[in-house]
């Protein structure tokens, strides 16, 4: 039996992109729950739960994020994460 998975699409309106607080935030996010989340920007994908995978990335503003999820709480990150996008990070 496969584990659940999920994907939402959502552009990084952040000022300064996915820079370090950021990617905290989604790293302490995806750290609440049971299952992978990957997260895709261009040509660009990484461990979503691995702070310096995403700021490797070098994700502008503006940028055109995937975020997938695979495991038991896939559907209930990627809320989280789009919630935590939404507000903008929480700053």
């Amino acid at each position: 039996m496969t584990a659940p998975s999920a994907t939402r699409r959502l552009t990084l309106l952040h000022v300064g992109g996915l820079h370090a607080r950021p990617s905290l935030a989604i790293v302490k996010t995806v750290q609440q729950f049971h299952c992978e989340v990957r997260l895709r920007a261009g040509n660009q994908e990484s461990d979503a739960g691995e702070i310096l995978q995403l700021l490797s990335m070098g994700v502008p503003q503006g940028a055109e994020i995937t975020l997938s999820a695979q495991g038991p709480d896939a559907e209930e990150v990627l809320d989280a994460l789009v919630r935590l996008f939404a507000d903008d990070f929480g700053m």
